[in-house]
């Protein structure tokens, strides 16, 4: 029988990397649908066009062709046949993802998308509203969080690996702006379903969050089957 996992939480908790390693270890598919909004903020942004131009960003979902292909377990994001997965991770597309992502035609332009992956295999996907509108049936549902420092903390230095110059100061700047805008968004706010089990991993390094997570999931699946 295949599951569905939805992982929820803020920008910069983990949750991609969190959801990663996590299907590495249960075997199982992994989606980044945050890859998918920062995508069509690219596509906005290389058109000239505002990601908070509602208007403007529905008069091109018509030319944006999106699909998710996998190399070796890995998720590549092509946009109009362009694999554009190395190029949507800065500060910059963040806030792009952001914007676009809260305009209601945009979601749904994508919903399907997202919806079809989980109807041939398990999967954890991870995002702002996974438990609360692409999978409300979801057996397992973990809204991740951190404080906002230490959300900053972790990009900043995990934007330097890559080689993206960036400040501290920045990097917070952007988390707690695209905080307030994801919170108070009118379409699909970023708050945990009821259902959710909240996992704070401020004090946690990634290997204790992912035996938490870890942990979570065995209670729920084993609930499910005794359902």
């Amino acid at each position: 029988m295949f599951y569905k996992i939805a992982l929820d939480g803020p920008s910069g908790a983990g949750k991609s990397t969190l959801a990663k390693m996590i299907a590495k270890r249960l075997g199982i598919v992994y989606v980044d649908t945050g890859a998918m909004y920062r995508s069509i903020g690219l596509f906005v942004l290389r058109r000239g066009v505002a990601p908070a131009d509602e208007e403007a960003v529905c008069a091109l979902l018509s030319e944006i062709r999106l699909s998710v292909r996998f190399d070796g377990g890995e998720q590549r994001i092509y946009l109009c046949d362009e694999d554009v997965t190395p190029y949507i991770r800065t500060p910059e597309i963040s806030m792009a993802a952001s914007r676009v992502s809260a305009i209601p035609a945009v979601r749904t332009f994508l919903l399907d998308t997202q919806r079809d992956l989980a109807k041939s295999a398990s999967v954890i996907m991870d995002g702002r509203d996974i438990g609360t509108v692409i999978f409300p049936d979801a057996e397992v549902k973990i809204f991740l969080t951190a404080s906002a420092e230490a959300r900053a903390h972790r990009r900043t230095a995990e934007l330097l690996e890559k080689g993206i110059a960036t400040s501290f100061e920045e990097v917070l700047r952007d988390i707690e702006q695209r905080d307030k805008n994801d919170r108070e968004r009118d379409v699909a706010p970023a708050v945990a379903a009821a259902d959710a089990t909240v996992l704070d991993n401020s004090l946690l390094d990634l290997a204790g969050t992912v035996e938490a997570a870890l942990h979570i999931i065995e209670e729920r699946l084993a609930l499910c089957e005794r359902a």
